[in-house]
C-alpha cells in the first residue's frame, strides 16, 4: 500500500520540507535558424517568437484535429535559438519534419550532451547559491540563464515539477560527478536526499495538479484546462478544430478525484461511472503523502457529472474535483 512505503514518504517529505534532487534529464531538442521563431510558432500553441531570450514557455503540440500529440517546455536561449524538453523526441523530430516546408530552420538532439538534474524544495535556493558563481536571489520564474560552478560552465532554470521552489542545472555530463558531489556537500546542512523513487512523476506532481502525457493523450488543450497557452492570434496546426471547440464548449474536462479507501488500487484506464452509466476514463492513479488521500485525475464527460459528484470506479466510490490538491495559490513554487 503506498501510504505506508517509507521510502516514498520520506522522499516527498523532502521536497515539501527541504530540499532533494534527482537526475530528471529529458530528451532535449535544438532549434535554431532564421525562422526558427515563426516555425515554431506553427508547430505549437504558444506564442514562441514573442517570448524574451531566457524564457521559459509551457506549451502543446496539436494534430490538425486540434489533439495533443505532445507537451513540452521551449526555452529561449538565444534570439534564434531554442531548446525544447520533450519526453518524445523521434515523434517530434518526425513532426518537424513533416511540416518543415521552405522553414529556414534547423533541429538536433543534444540530449547525449546534456544532464539536466532537478534540484527541488524550500531550501532549494539556498543550497545553490552557495556553490553556484551568480547568485539566483533575482531569478524570476521560469526562466533560465548561464552560471557556472567553479569554473565549469552551465546553465540554470528556475522549474520544476513537484510544486515547489525548484530549479534545473542543464551541465555536460562529463560534469555530474562534480554537481553532485556540491549539491550533497551544500545540502547536508538542509538533509538533502537523492530521489530515487517514482514520486517524481506520482505523489509530488499530482498533488499539484501537474500532468504528464498520459493524461493528455486523445484531449485537446481547453478539456485540460490549458487555454491559458494558446496564442489565439496567430496561425497554428490544429487551430480551427481548436477554435470550433472554443466556440461550441468542452464536451469534457480532466478533473481530479479522491478515493477515501487507503487500500484502494485503480488502474489508469479505469472506467468511472455515474449511475450506472460510463462517463469517462482515469487517467493516473497515486497516493499523496502531503495531503494524505488517495488521489487520481480523469477526463469526463461534462454534461454527465461535475465537481462534487460520487462515481464509481470499479469497486471504489470516488469524488470528483478540481485537479490541484496542494497550493492552489502557487505561493510554494513562487517562492
Amino acid at each position: 500500500m503506498l501510504k505506508n512505503d517509507v521510502t516514498r514518504r520520506k522522499e516527498h517529505e523532502a521536497v515539501r520540507n527541504s530540499v532533494g534532487f534527482y537526475d530528471f534529464t529529458h530528451q532535449l531538442l535544438e532549434v535554431t535558424g532564421v525562422d526558427s521563431p515563426s516555425f515554431l510558432d506553427k508547430i505549437f500553441v504558444a506564442y514562441l517568437s514573442k517570448a524574451k531570450v531566457g524564457d521559459a514557455k509551457y506549451t502543446t503540440m496539436l494534430n490538425e484535429d486540434g489533439i495533443i500529440i505532445d507537451d513540452v517546455i521551449v526555452f529561449r536561449i538565444e534570439e534564434k535559438k531554442y531548446w525544447i524538453s520533450t519526453l518524445y523526441i523521434a515523434e517530434l523530430i518526425a513532426w518537424f519534419d513533416a511540416h518543415k516546408g521552405d522553414f529556414n530552420v534547423s533541429y538536433e538532439d543534444i540530449t547525449s550532451k546534456t544532464t539536466m538534474y532537478a534540484v527541488q524544495g524550500p531550501n532549494s535556493k539556498a543550497v545553490l547559491n552557495d556553490f553556484l558563481k551568480t547568485n539566483l536571489d533575482s531569478m524570476k520564474f521560469f526562466t533560465i540563464a548561464d552560471n557556472a560552478i567553479d569554473d565549469v560552465p552551465v546553465k540554470i532554470a528556475r522549474s520544476g515539477y513537484t510544486g515547489e521552489l525548484g530549479y534545473e542545472i542543464y551541465c555536460n555530463p562529463k560534469d555530474k560527478e562534480l554537481v553532485e558531489s556540491k549539491l550533497m556537500e551544500c545540502g547536508k546542512a538542509f538533509d538533502i536526499l537523492n530521489i530515487t523513487t517514482d514520486v517524481i512523476v506520482t505523489s509530488l506532481p499530482r498533488e499539484k495538479g501537474y500532468t504528464l502525457m498520459s493524461d493528455l493523450a486523445g484531449a485537446n488543450p481547453l478539456e485540460v484546462d490549458f487555454g491559458w497557452t494558446v496564442g489565439w492570434s496567430k496561425d497554428f496546426i490544429g487551430k480551427e478544430a481548436l477554435e470550433k471547440v472554443k466556440a461550441e464548449g468542452a464536451k469534457r474536462r480532466l478533473l481530479g478525484f479522491t478515493v477515501n479507501d487507503d487500500a484502494a488500487e485503480i488502474e489508469a484506464g479505469a472506467a468511472v461511472s455515474f449511475n450506472g452509466e460510463e462517463v469517462g476514463k482515469v487517467t493516473v492513479f497515486t497516493y499523496g503523502y502531503t495531503v494524505e488521500k488517495n488521489i487520481g485525475f480523469a477526463l469526463v464527460e461534462l454534461d454527465k457529472v461535475k465537481i462534487g459528484d460520487t462515481v464509481d470506479i470499479g469497486e471504489y466510490k470516488a469524488q470528483l474535483s478540481e485537479k490541484v490538491f496542494y497550493d492552489p495559490e502557487n505561493e510554494r513554487v513562487r517562492g
